[in-house]
Order: C-alpha cells, then structure tokens, then sequence
C-alpha cells in the first residue's frame, strides 16, 4: 500500500521527458523498494522493546545516473523521506531523529548501478518531530518553534488573521505540546479551537485557514 502510492506519485513526477531520461538507468521507484527494504533489514530492537530503524539514507549512484535526477532531485529526496517514515508509522518502527536521505556520486559506480546506505544518527535534539506544509516542505521541531506574524518567530506567517506570536510549539516529554499564545483568532487542531494541546502523530493544526500536519516520526 505505502509502494503503491509512492509510485502513483513519482509517475506524475517523471513524467513526459523525465520518464524517457530514465530508461535503461536507475528508476526512482528502484531506489524507493531499496530504501524500505534496507528500514526493515536494519532495524534493530532498543532496551525498551521498541522496534527502532535507521533514519540517515545515502543513495549512491554513478555520476550519469545523478545528473539525469538533477531536474528533479528536491521532490525525490522529499518523497524517498516521506516514503521511509509512512513505511516505518505502518510497522510501528522509532526513529531517533529527522529521516534525511541525499543523492551521492558513489566512486566507480557504473550507470545503472546504485547502493543504499543507512545509519541512525540522532539529529534533532529533542526527536524527530516535524511540521509539514500544503507545498510538502518540513520544518524539524528540534526544541519548539514560534508561528506568528513578526519576523522575531521562527516560522513567519505574513497574514493579517495571523497574529503577531501566534502558537508556540515546545518540548513536552518525549513529545511536543502545542500552546496558543493568545491569538486573536485562535488556533484549531483536527478542526477543534485549542488553548493547550499534546500533539499525537498526524495531528492537522489550522492557523488562518492554513493546514499544517504535525509528524511525530
């Protein structure tokens, strides 16, 4: 299920003069089946009985290869990282901070030939939590955010329903709490007006009509 829908959309990714750009090379959708594959060949049992799985991807490729994914790289490294944490969500595996996965120049490698390799690495210091956007970019949590209007919070809406410190997201546990920071028009999680609310893995938040899932992994 998650395969089949990270196909569909790399169909619409390469296609037209993309899609001939790749005959006879390494498919995207190759390198997707090697990345879940590798999440569950790799994943190792921690000392609390938690499946936890490697969240650093590197793709090594031949430099032929790497050029034709040039036009197109960003929305691939956005979907390949999109891809391992949906795959890990279904298998209940952890990670121990942001999935990252890049392109490289592997040496030697001859066209058509690519290698996937992982590591856990705990990149964020307080998890893996995220904010991701209606234009599919992410912003790591790390220790919270500010959302609001003025250029001082560390994501800035520029919108006049948006007030000048809007919401705040912090560190709470192992997790993050969000906190409206007595906005004028408020804040709604999962179409819900909040004040004060944890947020669970998925959680859509909606400031100023502006839809924000909340990722926790």
């Amino acid at each position: 299920m998650v395969m089949r829908g990270f196909e569909r959309r790399l169909e619409r990714l390469v296609e037209g003069g993309f899609a001939r750009a790749f005959r006879g090379a390494v498919e995207p959708v190759e390198i997707g089946r090697r990345v879940v594959r590798v999440l569950d060949d790799e994943r190792t049992l921690d000392v609390r009985g938690s499946m936890t799985a490697p969240n650093m991807f590197a793709v090594w490729l031949s430099q032929a290869d790497l050029d034709r994914f040039t036009p197109m790289q960003e929305a691939l490294v956005r979907e390949l990282g999109d891809l391992a944490r949906t795959h890990a969500r279904e298998r209940g595996y952890r990670f121990v901070g942001n999935v990252v996965v890049s392109l490289a120049p592997g040496q030697g490698y001859r066209e058509g030939r690519f290698e996937v390799t992982s590591a856990l690495e705990a990149n964020a210091e307080n998890g893996p939590g995220s904010l991701v956007f209606s234009d599919g970019s992410r912003v790591a949590l790390g220790t919270g955010v500010t959302i609001g209007r003025e250029a001082a919070c560390n994501l800035q809406i520029e919108d006049p329903r948006v007030s000048r410190r809007h919401v705040g997201i912090e560190v709470a546990g192992a997790g993050y709490r969000l906190v409206d920071l007595g906005s004028t028009n408020g804040t709604r999680v999962n179409q819900s007006p909040v004040a004060d609310h944890t947020l669970v893995d998925l959680d859509i938040i909606e400031i100023a009509g502006r839809e924000i899932r909340f990722e926790a992994s």
